[in-house]
């Protein structure tokens, strides 16, 4: 155990953020480190209990009181042993995971938890900075080829494992850069380019080989991956957004959360933009959806100079703090502000999109709203929406953001070339993430829907050992609660 009195005599502290006048002049993390003393003092905040539900809370089930009494002690290199012994890439999950591991920390019971994803993040920089992230190429080869189509969290999770296990791995990314979501979703000042590169180095060096610009069922034929690969793992995501079918839709103006996100992050990169710009400099913006990618459209419209942002909800305003209906350990359902939220923005609540209204050149210039309550039916048990009298009222809105989901991955071209069955929702049915096609495997949003990077990494890496399993009989890979239970 870390300090036993840790929790008594420190409070949860994190690293302070650069003021935000100052951040949206730019697109870089704005984190101000904290030194090494302090860090440790939030590890020894950690408790080391005999059941410690921060390993349930967390889907890759990192062994975390393990990591916080190893950084407790200034061993980073056991830190990030223990850490990536579950874990392929904690430098970006201790930037962007939203921590169910905290909320499921027994010290959160009546204080406020443990600070685990900044522990994660200091360990995976420090490990960078001293040496201990190198390349670890196979001592063997096993002469099986496996190609994973889609290099997002899944996808490189996957292809980690499975270049571990001695087989050689080939990813093909559609795009022209590698990195999936990390690459073109999540903006930069969550997550610097810079930092997935320096993990694509190391996986190229472990002889991982990549191919951009290479879009499976398109340019890149799905009987060659079948004549060519001894398996494939499909974890493409999920990429079809929801849309919203109200009058007005085709308006100039009205774009999905992601086009606009993606184009961002290639103009930050200083791509070259080849569609039509969307741009939010001095226009009213509203944000269609509360959750994190809404968020991220927040932070870059107030990055591009938006006369105003607002973000709308077609649910009711969470309570601020847990509610009785989560109870600890659960995922807590309450107001969640990020960073992009506090640069800038006005949230409502109980709200519904009407309608988009246009000017006489087709461009839009605003949109009606009206105030919802949720009222429960008797005779279906559900919630229905009814709409308040006399609540019906239009906002300005010159660019509007649907950030409303995605609802399963693209079907037309190598998903239905390659025959795979989907679920109820259009998901790609896999269980124990086999699919219904011999060899082929599916990992990530494209089989269990939308969800978080962590999730995502989780997939990939389970996924890696049914694969292992299927190619050599039996696998060298470990699966999550072998490896908690090796270390523990």
């Amino acid at each position: 155990m870390a300090d036993p009195k840790g929790f008594l005599k420190y409070d949860r502290a994190l690293p302070s953020k650069e003021n935000p006048k100052d951040r949206v002049q730019h697109y870089k993390e704005f984190d101000i480190p904290f030194t090494h003393e302090e860090t440790n003092q939030q590890a020894a905040r950690c408790m080391d209990c005999g059941i410690p539900f921060c390993h349930n809370g967390c889907p890759l089930g990192n062994i975390i009181p393990d990591f916080n009494d190893a950084v407790f002690r200034e061993d980073w290199q056991e830190a990030y042993e223990i850490l990536s012994s579950t874990n392929n890439f904690p430098e970006f999950t201790g930037r962007i995971c939203p921590a169910p591991c905290e909320t499921a920390c027994v010290l959160g019971i009546n204080q406020p938890p443990v600070a685990i994803e900044h522990i994660e993040k200091s360990i995976a920089e420090e490990a960078f900075k001293r040496g201990y992230v190198r390349p670890v190429p196979p001592v063997v080869r096993t002469e099986k080829t496996v190609a994973v189509v889609g290099s997002g969290p899944a996808g490189l999770a996957a292809a980690a494992q499975l270049n571990r296990a001695g087989h050689t791995v080939t990813v093909f990314e559609r795009n022209d850069e590698v990195g999936g979501l990390l690459r073109y979703g999540i903006p930069d000042f969550k997550l610097e380019k810079s930092v997935v590169e320096r993990r694509i180095r190391v996986m190229e060096s472990e002889g991982i080989k990549f191919q951009t610009n290479a879009y499976v069922g398109r340019n890149v034929a799905v009987e060659d991956l079948k004549e060519n690969f001894d398996a494939i793992v499909l974890a493409g995501g999920s990429t079809i957004p929801r849309d919203l079918g109200i009058p007005g839709r085709g308006l100039k103006g009205v774009h999905f959360a992601m086009d606009f996100l993606e184009q961002n992050n290639r103009r930050v990169a200083g791509k070259e933009i080849k569609t039509e710009e969307i741009h939010a400099s001095g226009k009213n913006v509203v944000v269609i959806g509360g959750g994190d990618t809404g968020s991220d459209c927040v932070g870059t419209s107030n990055r591009h100079g938006a006369q105003s942002i607002t973000q709308i909800e077609l649910l009711g305003k969470p309570p601020l703090e847990r509610d009785a209906s989560t109870p600890w350990p659960l995922w807590p359902m309450k107001l969640r502000t990020s960073t992009s939220h506090e640069e800038g923005c006005e949230r409502k609540w109980s709200l519904m999109t009407k309608r988009f209204v246009g000017d006489a050149d087709n461009n839009l210039k605003g949109i009606e709203i009206v105030e919802i309550e949720w009222r429960h039916n008797p005779e279906t048990g559900r919630n229905d929406i009814v709409e308040l009298e006399n609540t019906i009222r239009e906002i300005p809105c010159e660019l509007a953001l649907l950030a409303i989901g995605f609802i399963h991955p693209e079907h037309a071209g190598m998903l239905d070339e390659l025959g795979v069955e989907y679920d109820n929702r259009g998901n790609i049915l896999a269980e124990n993430y086999a699919t219904s096609m011999e060899g082929v495997f599916a990992a990530g949003d494209m089989r269990r829907g939308q969800s978080l990077v962590v999730w995502a990494i989780s997939e990939g890496r389970e996924a890696a050992r049914e694969v292992d399993q299927y190619l050599m009989g039996v696998s060298s890979l470990e699966s999550k609660n072998k490896a908690r239970t090796a270390l523990v």
